[in-house]
């Protein structure tokens, strides 16, 4: 089957772009707005509003395969590829990869995005965002192609079982820690809240009092809105380096005894944080993760550590999980550009025995969520992200409905 016309447009994502480095150097917030000086590349404003661009490929029999180009929230920060933006990216689109497909054959989903990933315009390699859009596209296509779910063509070429359970759910809280926190507890979420502890002074807390005082808080409103003793979910912070600021980067053993203390907080839950510390570089960041790693598995404390800064490539992530730079790494879904890294991703983690967590960004949109469903689905990694944005209600609904429906279709499947 080939592809018959490819159609382009520009598009909100479900969230914004925030200037990271403008934000831990003390922009101030400014009710949903901040106030301060960019400091990244393409930023003309702190907080922006998100942007995308939808890929739509009309096929012979008329079926429409779709994905969508999106960038995570943080964009150009920590190593990652600079601000997307549509006016500036879809000329180029449709100029330079709109002739490429149009009247395409579609053959297998591995080879097609490889193409994609090693495709060169002027000497340089395609925009992160602008892979994951297409490749999903290309997935999309494959699957309809095939008669078949998108779940069940990644299973097919790269030898998996799809998974007969939900992967467990992360969902994100946005900067409203406390009313979100409470939806997420009423929908027995799996894993929560994120929390967006991003600045020391506001969220951590000089002595890192703010954030334990935020944790006994959450650990009583689990326990009085639960409902059920059976609802055991699993507090995940995203601390964005926070920790190795407030004690210092050289400073492991410091961080490792506040872990203690946060562990201590949250029993009888489990407890993941994700990005203790950073580093100047990705070696820098992944040797002190993996330090870190080490002294907490020496001291046998029940803390799950999540690499996500300078971990964002395919090549990141193998290297990150080479040397156990942390017990989990989230798969940035947009920052790997093409889909197939993503599932490369995963099924190397699970190789050398890291978590592998399909994660992406707020940032993102109904449909790229939707297609990581699906592949999370093919590839079982520990945990996936609610997304797109940081209400929780609607990101937690997709992710939820689109695993849902894969049980129910593949149940209805064998009993034909």
């Amino acid at each position: 089957m080939k592809i018959k016309k490819v159609v382009c447009s520009a598009g909100r994502s479900g969230f914004y772009f925030d200037d990271q480095m403008a934000i831990k150097h003390g922009a101030l917030n400014d009710g949903f707005d901040y106030i301060g000086e960019t400091e990244l590349e393409g930023f003309t404003a702190v907080r922006q509003a998100g942007e995308s661009i939808s890929v739509n490929f009309i096929l012979e029999d008329g079926q429409i395969a779709t994905g969508d180009c999106a960038a995570v929230q943080y964009s150009g920060a920590g190593g990652r590829d600079p601000l997307f933006l549509a006016e500036t990216f879809l000329p180029m689109i449709e100029q330079e990869l709109i002739p490429l497909y149009q009247d395409r054959e579609i053959t297998t989903f591995r080879e097609m995005a490889a193409e994609l990933e090693n495709l060169l315009i002027d000497n340089k390699r395609l925009h992160t965002a602008i892979r994951y859009g297409f490749s999903q596209a290309i997935l999309d296509a494959v699957a309809k192609s095939n008669k078949q779910m998108i779940c069940e063509t990644v299973a097919q070429e790269y030898g998996t079982e799809i998974s007969e359970k939900l992967i467990p759910i992360f969902t994100q809280s946005g900067d409203d820690r406390y009313i979100n926190a409470d939806k997420m507890i009423i929908k027995r979420v799996p894993i929560l809240p994120h929390a967006l502890i991003n600045n020391v002074k506001s969220k951590l807390g000089e002595n890192g009092e703010l954030l334990k005082e935020y944790l006994k808080w959450l650990v009583q409103r689990i326990n009085d809105l639960s409902r059920s003793p059976e609802y055991k979910p699993i507090i995940q912070l995203d601390v964005y380096g926070t920790f190795g600021e407030l004690f210092g980067i050289k400073n492991h053993q410091a961080i490792v005894d506040y872990l203690a203390d946060l562990v201590e907080i949250c029993e009888p839950y489990k407890l993941h944080i994700e990005g203790p510390i950073d580093g100047i570089s990705r070696e820098e960041c992944m040797y002190n993760l993996a330090k870190i790693t080490e002294l907490v598995n020496r001291k046998k404390l029940d803390v799950v550590l999540v690499a996500d800064e300078w971990c964002n490539t395919l090549e990141d992530i193998k290297l990150f999980a080479e040397h156990q730079a942390g017990h989990m790494i989230q798969i940035k879904t947009p920052d790997l550009g093409g889909l197939n890294n993503t599932i490369e991703a995963v099924l190397y983690c699970k190789k050398h025995g890291v978590k592998a967590y399909v994660g992406g960004t707020c940032n993102e949109t109904d449909i790229s969520a939707r297609i990581c469903m699906q592949v999370a689905m093919a590839v079982c990694p520990a945990q996936v992200l609610a997304k797109p944005g940081m209400g929780v209600d609607e990101a937690y609904m997709i992710a939820f409905n689109e695993m849902q429906r894969i049980l129910a279709i593949r149940a209805t499947k064998k009993t034909e």
